[in-house]
């Protein structure tokens, strides 16, 4: 059973403290978090048990003594000083704003350590996961299938890697809002270039992890980390997977959190499409756009979603010079600046302007060593 929401905000207040210091503990321990939480009725009493009751649950003399122990305790309170002082939230499982999808899993985090808005965790969501390491083609899907579920008013969650996750939260902020889960603390952004999309994401829309603020991205939190992922959505889009793929946890985890499971196809011949070609043969949904997605989401929200299909949205102007570079380009490969150059004849310096031009009118993407694509 989940644990009981508790009925007063003052106990929410007053409990704070021993959540934060049972997550503090156990936060690498979900087998017996979840058997804890499961087990008492009110957190405090974790805290007053005895080192026999504590064992009962699988911990050895050491991880029950630090439980029961004043200084558990006097870290958190720290921990939840630091939070307050950097604006940051903490939900934990018997306050109101938790996640309603995510309270139905089966090991829900006892905590969650939040930057930004909060109330975007309530909000009908989907999830978009990937490769790391995507092709042109997984790149351009995954950044225009985010944007065009985010500005229909749907939260895209993700997991901020590198690859299709990243790609996929800087869609959704295109057109709206998404939520990114990390393996680590808030503190401590993985991978670090992604520091910006950080402060993008908390301006428009939430950061969250289950990890104390100073966790580092441990290899073993990132499979953990899909859970909530998946948990927070009410369907989960794989962009890209090779045949062993974190992705694929994430497909299993939507699975047994019964969440609808979707895959874009790819092509027969690329080693990333065999995990989301497979998920296909295997009865996921396959996905062309947006609107595939909304087919499978729950009414009334399925009805509203398809009722703002596209009206004829029009593409930007171009000059002859800017036709000339688009006809040159693919939105499923990309081209070098040195290739384009020498395909429209046009100099260097041409090209880099008149490219910088239709980037902003949302034409093409410049991907990292002056590769460009057509935007889908």
């Amino acid at each position: 059973m989940p644990f009981p929401l508790s009925s007063a905000k003052t106990d929410v207040d007053d409990n704070l403290r021993y959540w934060v210091a049972l997550n503090h503990a156990l936060a690498e321990n979900l087998c017996v978090l979840s058997k804890i939480i499961r087990h008492f009725a009110c957190i405090r009493e974790v805290f007053e048990s005895s080192l026999e009751d504590l064992r009962a649950f699988g911990l050895d003399d050491d991880g029950a003594r630090i439980l029961i122990s004043n200084e558990i305790l006097e870290r958190a309170d720290i921990e939840i000083e630091k939070l307050n002082r950097k604006k940051y939230t903490i939900i934990t499982l018997e306050d109101k704003k938790y996640p309603d999808y995510l309270r139905e899993i089966f090991d829900p985090p006892c905590v969650l350590y939040c930057a930004g808005k909060v109330e975007l965790l309530n909000g009908p969501a989907v999830s978009v996961v990937g490769a790391r390491k995507p092709t042109p083609y997984g790149r351009a899907v995954a950044e225009r299938l985010s944007r065009d579920l985010a500005s229909r008013g749907l939260v895209v969650v993700s997991g901020m890697a590198r690859g299709i996750d990243s790609i996929a939260h800087w869609g959704a902020l295109q057109g709206g809002e998404t939520v990114a889960v990390l393996g680590s603390g808030l503190d401590r952004i993985y991978p670090r270039e992604n520091a910006r999309l950080f402060e993008k994401i908390m301006d428009n829309g939430a950061v969250v992890s289950e990890y104390p603020l100073t966790s580092p991205p441990l290899g073993h939190h990132f499979p953990l980390r899909n859970r909530i992922i998946s948990g927070l959505s009410l369907a989960l889009v794989v962009v890209e997977a090779a045949a062993r793929s974190g992705s694929l946890i994430s497909a299993r985890f939507a699975l047994e959190q019964n969440r609808e499971v979707m895959a874009v196809p790819g092509n027969l011949t690329s080693a990333l499409s065999r995990g989301t070609n497979a998920l296909i043969k295997g009865g996921a949904k396959l996905v062309e756009s947006w609107e595939d997605v909304a087919e499978e989401l729950p009414s009334p929200l399925r009805e509203r979603l398809l009722a703002t299909k596209d009206e004829g949205k029009q593409q930007p102007e171009m000059n002859d010079q800017e036709q000339k570079i688009f006809r040159c380009l693919e939105p499923d490969c990309q081209r070098h600046v040195d290739e384009l150059v020498e395909m429209t004849e046009l100099s260097v310096s041409e090209v880099l302007s008149l490219l910088l031009r239709m980037e902003l009118k949302g034409l093409v993407v410049q991907n990292s060593g002056k590769f460009f694509q057509r935007k889908l």
